[in-house]
This record gives C-alpha cells, structure tokens and sequence, in this order.
C-alpha cells in the first residue's frame, strides 16, 4: 500500500471528499496522529485510506476552513436541488417553533415591549 503525506496547499478535491466523509462533524484531537519528520519537528495529520494509499493530511486551520466550506457547498447544491428537507422534518419544524410560540406567550403578555404585544396577539 502506497503512503502520503499531503499538505493543504496539495488537497485535492478528492482527499477533500474523504476528509469531509470520515469526519462529517469535523475532527476531535483523538483522531489527529502525531509523528516526527525528518527535521525533527512533531507533524499532526488526519488520516484517510482509498484503495491503494493511506494519506495523512496534515492538520491547520485552513483544513479545519476548507472541511467546513466543503461541507457549505454540498448544502447549496442540496437547496439547488430543492431537497433541502424531508417533508416529516420540515413540517415538524414549523410544529415545533409554533409550540415554543405558545409556551412563551405567558412570557410575552407579561412584557412591556410594543413587538412583544404584537407577537402575543398572533399567537
């Protein structure tokens, strides 16, 4: 098997992939793998397999950044392509914000604010 070590300026969209795939919400310190380079400096990586090669993708800020946008762009495609909630869990949602509305309407007849009152009567 075919080892790697790839740096962020390297990634590919493919690494990229993978990266996002096993770490859907990002990475915790436990996943990161430390080891020493030849200049003796500690080197932190995440580690991604395909097929023939193990890459260890070297842990920054800008990974962290690039995982999150990667993430970003899979959600604009999923609006783009109208499936952005199953219908269960979008009605649910609209069940659920009216059911807090209604319980913070105590709340609301007892505030002075003008939207406050606004917001009781619709209710």
């Amino acid at each position: 098997m075919k080892r790697a070590i790839v740096d962020y300026k390297k990634l590919t969209k493919d690494i990229l992939a993978l990266l996002v795939e096993k770490y859907p919400e990002g990475y915790q310190d436990r996943d990161v793998i430390r080891f020493k380079n030849a200049k003796n400096e500690t080197v932190e990586a995440l580690e991604v397999r395909t097929e023939d090669t193990i890459y260890l993708v070297k842990v920054s800020t800008r990974l962290a950044t690039s995982m999150e946008r990667y993430d970003e762009e899979e959600d604009e495609m999923r609006w783009d392509e109208g499936d952005v909630f199953p219908d269960d869990l979008y009605y649910s949602f609209y069940y659920y914000s009216k059911q807090v509305l209604i319980l913070l309407k105590p709340l609301l007849e007892q505030s002075d604010d003008e939207w406050s009152k606004k917001l009781y009567e619709l209710i």
